[in-house]
């Protein structure tokens, strides 16, 4: 399987193939807008801000898998994170990012970047970094500041 031939769909329904990002530095994210790491929005955004000319991409993925952190629809979703968080970045519809429903970007990342203990997502707003060739770089946990991924991202976009 190619992180190219993957794709998701936007809130409203709409295809978002990975190849539309060949040649950019991929920032996926699994997100909730009612979760205390919530303030992590803004880091992400400004990363987007700062770096979406360069060649970054950051995808957030609502998911309510973890406390119904995500009560938000697909319908108001978008709206809800640009209102309280200023988010533009891309967000896809809502997914599954555990168990038997999980969405196809993150079974692939979780066997990618999934060691014995990191099979599963632990929580919202863990991250993964892909390469501008397509290819897992790392995992990030939720806890991670997206500050602390600048670092790898500016690396990437240099080499």
């Amino acid at each position: 399987m190619d992180f190219y031939q993957l794709s998701a769909k936007t809130p409203n329904g709409k295809e978002l193939p990975m190849s539309a990002y060949k040649g950019k530095a991929v920032l996926i994210v699994n997100t909730a807008t009612k979760c205390g790491l919530a303030p992590q929005f803004d880091g992400l955004e400004k990363l987007h801000q700062t770096y979406k000319d360069k060649g970054l991409v950051v995808l957030g993925f609502p998911c309510n898998q973890f406390l119904g952190q995500e009560p938000e629809t697909n319908e108001t979703v978008v709206e809800s994170c640009r209102i309280n968080f200023g988010v533009t970045f891309t967000l896809t519809e809502k997914v599954k990012v555990n168990g038997p429903d999980t969405h196809p970007i993150y079974a692939y990342l979780k066997k990618e970047l999934g060691d014995l203990f990191m099979k599963r997502i632990k929580w919202n707003f863990t991250k993964f970094l892909i390469t501008p060739e397509g290819k897992p770089y790392k995992r990030y946990s939720p806890t991670t500041k997206p500050k602390k991924i600048e670092e790898d991202i500016l690396s990437m976009l240099e080499g």
